[in-house]
């Protein structure tokens, strides 16, 4: 499959349909796995840039790029010219005369956008402050796997209202699932996002986590820590009425399952007998990186 849009900087860019056939093409991909896949991406190379530190997101790329026959380069900021004043256009233009794809991961969602509008090739959105489509593609995996359908199951979301959210309200729009928020009061997904895929299924926002929690198929939460937002204050505003524990499991269906994009703080947002639990596909749900994210760049990617 070929995808319409050039770049993939947030899920807003496909339709449902195409949202759905990566889904497909991604468990196909990782099928053909076992006996080897077809050298798709024979001869092509993808850039990756990192403003940010990364596991799964640079380990799924470059791995994916080498199973489907290409090449995959790593660049920090330190690496390149940037770091010393190149502008991100100029960057954009230059790799463009090397490189089949670019990935990056960065922190201000605009350096994206330059970099799209200046890049002659495609450009994926490997994480930003704003978005991070690569692990929706990769939860709906799980989740159609798990479940083997999206109409009519509810996602569950507990936590901070950050860039994964987004993403994932976006996802359930694209695939007609119900979805249930709940946050404390300030820390709400984009407005803009809700209003836009509002018109398409029911979202519901609350503060309250044993509401948004009931009955749902799914649930899911991140981490509302990092190396750069760390203030005790702010995690006394999760802890302990939004930590996914076995007792806030217990109200969800009987047959729930428990998805994180990891890293987790183990005892923070998710107390390890839930992430350990038989309920969790964390690590189904991590693997599923490589899959959806090779679904993405033989899709994206121009012959």
């Amino acid at each position: 499959m070929k995808l319409k849009t050039k770049d993939l900087l947030t899920l807003a860019e496909l339709t449902p349909k195409e949202f759905a056939q990566l889904i497909d093409y991604s468990i196909i991909l990782k099928k053909e796995l076992k006996n080897g896949n077809k050298p798709l991406l024979k001869n092509k190379t993808l850039t990756m840039i990192f403003q940010k530190p990364s596991t799964r997101t640079r380990v799924s790329f470059e791995t994916g790029m080498y199973q489907l026959g290409g090449h995959a380069i790593n660049l920090s900021s330190q690496d390149m010219q940037l770091s010393r004043g190149e502008s991100i256009e100029d960057t954009a233009k230059t790799l463009s005369r090397y490189t089949d794809c670019i990935m990056a991961r960065v922190y201000d969602h605009n350096v994206l956008e330059k970099l799209s509008k200046s890049s002659s090739v495609p450009v994926i959105n490997g994480l930003s402050n704003s978005f991070h489509p690569c692990q929706i593609l990769a939860d709906f995996m799980t989740i159609k796997e798990k479940k083997g359908k999206f109409k009519g199951l509810k996602i569950a979301w507990i936590g901070d209202g950050n860039n994964v959210c987004n993403s994932m309200i976006y996802g359930c729009a694209l695939s007609d699932v119900k979805l249930s928020i709940a946050t404390p009061k300030g820390f709400e997904p984009d407005k803009t996002v809700i209003k836009e895929s509002g018109k398409f299924i029911d979202i519901d926002l609350t503060t309250d986590p044993l509401k948004a929690i009931k009955n749902a198929d799914v649930v899911v939460t991140d981490t509302y820590t990092s190396i750069h937002n760390n203030d005790p204050k702010r995690i006394k505003k999760f802890i302990p009425k939004y930590q996914i524990t076995q007792t806030l499991m217990s109200n969800a269906k009987n047959d729930a399952i428990f998805m994180h994009c990891l890293p987790a703080k183990r005892e923070s947002e998710v107390t390890s007998s839930v992430i350990d639990g038989p309920q969790s596909v964390v690590w189904d749900e991590a693997e599923n990186r490589l899959h959806t994210q090779k679904a993405l760049l033989a899709s994206i990617i121009r012959a």
